[in-house]
């Protein structure tokens, strides 16, 4: 079995529904200044009616001044730029602008003699902090809801060898999590593109045999080429994929002529499913280098996540007592045998623990099993799934639809067996038959949710559900487990891949 975190482009190309593409000036302008507007006035109003209410001295030019302060602290930290935009506003990044703006604050409150009390200051403070955080989230949630019916996207033309511009139009087209849509593709060299992309140009590559490249490479032609096709595709940014036809030297050059046309461009580093906070930039020699941090796997992160999880079972245990009763009882009176279902699971670091679940199957499923494998709707991996599966009871399927049968491994979270957020506790079969790659699920606690389930469950393939694993065990951290905790009950209601 082999690990493969992204889809072949020939797969992605021809099963993947082609989003609608549009034109994302207005809408980048539309979000920008709604963002700017929600800002202020979240600081703005706040300061303005508190201050106002104690009777404190010149409240109009205070709440203006605490306004501009803010706007300020966003723009010069780079939070209103398209890339930051679409970005999801993580927690360490807002306390990080807050508490500049107390300290800016506190500095102007001193420079100017201003006699408010400091108490006054903060009754401000904190509804700003709340209405600008609430504002900021339904944003998101909404930019991130019209990337999903390809409303607001980024218009991307590639440039690049034929075999890695392929690549990456399929990784892009397989997932929705980002705002860029393929419109066209540039090959460097001779060879076709082989995975379904527009071809909008073509560049020169190397001459066989040559180490130095040919006399159009690095010259003025690439940029008028990339330029006509970035204007015929209306592309709104250019995606560049450095290789051995795209040196240093003639990547610097295209820059040079797509900056001074006005033309946006990325550049691809080369490294995948690595979080951004992991990676630090520095230069050297005239090198842009790329720092990648190791996993987090010890320190104040650990530990915090492992306070979290031990007080969230044991609170949630308390508080759903009652519920575990009603469910209990409904799944003996619905089917003959226990009302809970242990199975020995492999947990952090290998090893075995026993899991535990409400019944949802009769009692001979096991043995049932081997008649069933033929209809098996997961295929590539030792997953058995089937949506209509005759073995689940009737309180069996409700409790699948609506997670309640996953709810009594919170039992194994309190006995720090699991984790709340975590890859998929994996069975021994599936453990046996793991590839090095798959085997690093097992760096981190199974999680009682985790990716998996919030991005499709049961209808992912098993390359698909391993890939969110194996990214989550490299890239976790306490405000993702938090992000996907509140996806989680999103999914939950929905019910997606849920059987």
């Amino acid at each position: 079995m082999r690990f493969s975190g992204t889809a072949s482009p020939e797969t992605v190309h021809r099963d993947t529904p082609v989003r609608h593409q549009v034109r994302t000036a207005d809408k980048a302008g539309w979000y920008l200044t709604v963002t700017l507007v929600t800002d202020a006035c979240g600081v703005l109003l706040p300061f303005l009616t508190v201050y106002s209410l104690h009777r404190q001295p010149h409240p109009v030019f205070a709440a203006f001044l605490a306004t501009a302060t803010w706007l300020s602290i966003r723009t010069g930290n780079l939070r209103y730029t398209r890339g930051m935009l679409a970005e999801s506003r993580g927690l360490l990044a807002s306390l990080h602008d807050w508490c500049l703006l107390l300290g800016a604050l506190a500095v102007l409150r001193v420079l100017s003699g201003e006699a408010a009390p400091v108490v006054t200051a903060l009754s401000a403070l904190l509804p700003a902090v709340f209405i600008t955080s609430v504002t900021g989230a339904f944003l998101h949630l909404h930019l991130t809801a019209a990337r999903h019916q390809a409303q607001a996207v980024q218009r991307v033309l590639i440039v690049g060898e034929p075999g890695p511009a392929d690549a990456v139009a399929a990784q892009l087209a397989a997932r929705t999590d980002h705002p860029y849509v393929v419109v066209g593709a540039v090959p460097v060299g001779s060879e076709p593109l082989t995975g379904g992309v527009p071809e909008a140009g073509r560049l020169a590559g190397r001459t066989a045999g040559r180490t130095a490249e040919p006399a159009a490479a690095g010259s003025a032609e690439d940029g008028e080429a990339v330029l006509r096709a970035a204007r015929r595709t209306e592309a709104d940014q250019v995606l560049i994929i450095p290789g051995a036809a795209v040196t240093g030297d003639r990547l610097r050059r295209l820059t040079w002529a797509l900056h001074d046309a006005g033309m946006p461009l990325a550049v691809t580093s080369g490294l995948a499913e690595t979080a951004l906070r992991r990676v630090r930039v520095s230069s050297a020699a005239g090198l842009a280098l790329l720092h990648v941090a190791p996993p987090t796997r010890r320190g104040p992160q650990v530990v915090l996540k492992e306070i979290m999880d031990r007080s969230g079972a044991a609170l949630g245990l308390l508080l759903l007592a009652p519920l575990f009763a009603v469910v209990a009882l409904a799944v003996k009176l619905d089917s003959r045998g226990p009302a809970f279902y242990r199975q020995t699971r492999i947990g952090h670091r290998g090893v075995p623990f026993t899991m535990w679940k409400f019944r949802t199957m009769i009692l001979e499923a096991e043995q049932l099993r081997a008649t069933l494998e033929p209809a098996n709707e997961q295929s590539g991996g030792p997953l058995f799934k089937l949506r209509n599966d005759p073995r689940i009871t009737r309180v069996g399927r409700l409790l699948r639809r609506s997670s309640l049968d996953e709810l009594p491994q919170l039992l194994n979270v309190l006995l720090g067996q699991m984790s709340l957020v975590g890859p998929r506790p994996a069975l021994p079969d599936e453990v046996a038959r793991y590839s090095p790659a798959e085997r690093r699920r097992l760096q981190v606690k199974p999680g009682l949710t985790g990716p998996w389930q919030v991005g499709g469950r049961s209808d992912l393939s098993w390359d698909e559900g391993v890939a969110l694993d194996v990214s989550y065990a490299d890239n976790w951290s306490v405000t993702e487990d938090l992000d996907v905790l509140t996806r989680t009950f999103r999914a939950v209601v929905e019910a997606r891949g849920a059987y």
